[in-house]
């Protein structure tokens, strides 16, 4: 009775593996292919080791049958020799006990692989992921943009307060001095030279302006070349997702043909 019990137990795990089969063929979970096929190869040896045992099992179990047979018939002949037949029985139960032993360690890999199988998630799942992780990903892209953005307007609005008060400045300061320094060729001279040095100042200051705008200029470049190399790339990705889904629609006709 527990050899057909684990006989049932054995074609219910069977079925339900079959299942798990259908279910991940039908899933094209592509970042899980190597687990899948790693997978599947060690439980298809499991199975070819559970039909060995099986037969082996099967073989030994009738040749214990047949023993058992021929041990009553000779108790109910009156055989004397009782301690060889017992020896024998004994040793018939201990090959009995051994067999349903290693038929329980390949039923235990059996569970193995199933929960193996188990741990890999399915199709609907990985796009819920992917889903989720696009929309964190969006999110944070808009709000490092964002930041961007204000950064950039507060360091323009602070360098055009600073123009501007050095400008009220200066022109203060020309104010002031402007009707003492006319009276003079001295001061004239003086006033000159200031002029001079803050006309230097500012062309300075340009310059350092335009080596600024030059370099912005670069990085703009750079970042137009890597928006476009990663155009390309998201083109070259989808065009191998779209053949890698078209060759897994293939197996699946494949697969239903050849089970026909």
């Amino acid at each position: 009775m527990e050899f057909e019990a684990s006989q049932i137990q054995i074609l219910d795990l069977e079925t339900r593996l079959q299942s798990l089969r259908d279910r991940i063929d039908k899933a094209c979970v592509n970042n899980q292919v190597e687990k899948l096929i790693s997978a599947m190869e060690s439980l298809k040896a499991v199975e070819r080791q559970e039909s060995e045992l099986q037969s082996n099992i099967n073989a030994r179990r009738a040749e214990l049958e047949a023993d058992i047979t021929e041990l009553n018939g000779k108790l109910a002949a009156g055989d004397t020799s009782c301690n060889s037949l017992s020896d024998h029985l004994s040793e018939s139960l201990e090959k009995l006990d051994l067999a349903k032993m290693e038929l329980a360690a390949r039923l235990r890999e059996i569970v193995l692989v199933k929960r193996q199988l188990g741990e890999v998630p399915s199709h609907s799942e990985l796009i819920q992921y992917e889903r989720r992780f696009s929309e964190l990903y969006a999110h944070i892209q808009e709000k490092h943009c964002q930041t961007q953005k204000y950064y950039a307007t507060y360091n323009a609005l602070l360098e055009i307060k600073e123009l501007m008060l050095k400008e009220t400045s200066l022109l203060n300061s020309i104010s002031s001095q402007f009707q003492d320094a006319i009276i003079s060729t001295a001061g004239r001279m003086k006033l000159i030279d200031s002029m001079e040095k803050i006309a230097k100042g500012s062309q300075q200051k340009l310059e350092k302006v335009q080596v600024g705008l030059r370099e912005e200029q670069k990085t703009c470049d750079v970042t137009r070349e890597r928006h476009a190399a990663a155009i390309a790339e998201q083109r070259r990705c989808h065009s191998l997702l779209k053949a890698f889904q078209e060759q897994c629609a293939k197996n699946e006709r494949l697969r239903s043909q050849s089970s026909v």
